[in-house]
């Protein structure tokens, strides 16, 4: 008998995880997720074609994602050598918003100097970092600073994943099989 994939009703014994493609996450909870969260991993290709990555605060607005490094960091010539970077963003940390959910995108990098975008961005992204409005207000001007560039992240493809919906699967299976097991010994 052929098992059955994952979302599907099951028959004690045929679930499983091989396919999580119908647990995706739903775009209101993914723009919920984005509006909360303020950490991603930023992933680049060194000139070696390596991927390297770190942890850095965004923002996401405009349908992108806005973040920022001094000039001088590794990250900048190699988006600068090569726009296709990659974005992880994680629920982990992102107050009013359920654990285990995820979404990758695939994107282009723009790298920004100019004063207009230095002039919306910092204030927004030290509002989202920061609650006090005396420390946003600082930490924004400290950002401006000479060698300072703001990175804009468009994305071209995301995968998106809701562990919540993993979790409502997996105990229906394990209600299914107590079940099932209940009535056998009935």
């Amino acid at each position: 008998m052929a098992e059955k994939q994952i979302g599907s009703e099951s028959a004690p014994g045929e679930a499983h995880y091989e396919d999580v493609s119908s647990w995706g996450l739903d775009e209101a909870d993914e723009e919920a997720m984005l509006a909360a969260q303020t950490e991603c991993t930023f992933i680049w290709a060194n000139r070696e074609g390596w991927p390297v990555g770190v942890i850095m605060s965004f923002i996401w607005r405009r349908g992108r994602f806005w973040l920022t490094a001094s000039s001088g960091r590794a990250r900048i010539a190699a988006v600068r050598r090569d726009p296709r970077v990659c974005i992880v963003v994680t629920s982990t940390g992102a107050g009013g918003v359920p654990n285990r959910r995820t979404v990758t995108y695939k994107g282009i990098c723009r790298v920004h100097t100019d004063d207009d975008t230095k002039a919306w961005f910092y204030p927004e992204l030290a509002t989202a970092l920061h609650l006090d409005p005396e420390r946003a207000r600082h930490f924004a001007r400290f950002l401006d600073s000479p060698n300072r560039v703001i990175l804009e992240v468009e994305p071209t493809q995301r995968i998106g994943f809701d562990g919540t919906k993993q979790t409502a699967a997996t105990t229906a299976w394990i209600q299914t099989a107590e079940a099932a097991e209940q009535a056998d010994t009935d």
